[in-house]
């Protein structure tokens, strides 16, 4: 394949109408046909089922917010609204579909809740299946509540992940038929803040991006019961970088081989192979995102490109990635796309 679709969450606060779409020609090496692809507010964080027939995106209608779910077109990955479930505060932040389309999940920065949602045969909504609200704290400022980053699936599928940057928790909850049951509880260092998980594909090996501290934690998950162990932290950034930053996504190189992890503030996207023995991390690089604030990246379908998006300059950036060394080498900056904050590709 030479043309890949991709999508784009944005907030909608200045400029932006909703989801963008956008080609990424690997002929040319160039991102073109940056269109909107739906009208929406604030759709910060999209996922796209494993079947390409259905994309879901957070969202706010009014003073509610929830999941906004759309069925896509097989040729040019159009977009059409199904439905959407809301309630009372503001949107999710982050949304994840099961491999089988049976079951989303979001997560809730604001509001503190994990909901769960089964779908329908056309993937779109049934009302929320499960709610669970979370509480706590951490010594940082920004840590007087729980504040709910991430809401995803185990490889196998039995628990979702919930974490909690607010209160340094990250929760492991068995899922059966849209409920959620609490299983396990993991804490990290106070006041790092976790934000992000990717597993390695072995299934066993799980690193997380925290946030306040700018560091990779790399767990031992334990696919029996749904527990984490404590490996290993590695900073994202420089030893001698004193400014503010927030770590943002963590992506895994389907290989297992390569972890990269995006800074705010230093905005770059710091690379580490993986010991393929024992899951360590060992720093490659930082690669500039040629932008500001780069809010989230992803691998192309083919893995040759990487994806970043720079929120508080407008912009994607383009990168060619070895598949060998897992280095990056900019192909194309400032591709205009007003206030992205996720990116998602169609599968092949």
């Amino acid at each position: 394949m030479t043309k890949y679709i991709g999508y784009v969450g944005t907030y909608t606060k200045e400029e932006s109408k909703g989801v963008y779409r956008f080609t990424l020609d690997t002929e040319k090496e160039e991102l073109t046909d940056v269109s909107l692809a739906a009208e929406l507010t604030n759709p910060t964080y999209v996922t796209v089922s494993n079947d390409n027939k259905n994309l879901y995106a957070v969202a706010k209608e009014e003073e509610n917010g929830g999941v906004t779910a759309f069925s896509i077109s097989d040729q040019k990955g159009e977009l059409t609204r199904l439905n959407s479930y809301t309630s009372a505060g503001s949107p999710p932040c982050h949304v994840s579909v099961s491999s089988d389309k049976r079951h989303v999940v979001s997560a809730n920065y604001h509001t503190t809740k994990v909901e769960s949602y089964l779908t329908n045969e056309d993937g779109s909504l049934n009302p929320a299946e499960d709610v669970v609200i979370h509480e706590g704290s951490g010594p940082h400022e920004r840590q007087e509540k729980p504040h709910m980053h991430f809401a995803g699936f185990t490889p196998d599928e039995k628990y979702v992940i919930a974490i909690d940057l607010g209160s340094d928790k990250i929760t492991t909850y068995a899922i059966e038929n849209g409920k959620l049951t609490k299983a396990q509880e993991y804490t990290p260092k106070a006041g790092s803040g976790p934000r992000h998980i990717t597993f390695h594909p072995n299934g066993k090996y799980a690193y997380v991006m925290t946030e306040l501290s700018s560091e990779v934690i790399f767990l031992h998950y334990n696919e029996q019961d749904g527990t984490f162990s404590e490996q290993q932290y590695i900073s994202t950034i420089p030893e001698d970088f004193n400014d503010t930053n927030d770590g943002s996504a963590i992506h895994i190189s389907s290989d297992g081989k390569f972890i990269y992890a995006g800074n705010r503030g230093h905005n770059s996207i710091a690379v580490f192979s993986v010991d393929q023995r024992n899951g360590q991390l060992s720093f490659i690089e930082w690669t500039s995102t040629e932008g500001n604030w780069p809010r989230d990246f992803e691998l192309a379908p083919s893995e040759n490109y990487l994806v970043a998006s720079n929120q508080k300059s407008n912009t994607l950036t383009l990168f060619k990635r070895d598949k060998d060394s897992g280095r990056l080498q900019l192909i194309q900056a400032g591709v205009n796309v007003p206030e992205p904050v996720c990116v998602k590709f169609l599968h092949e």
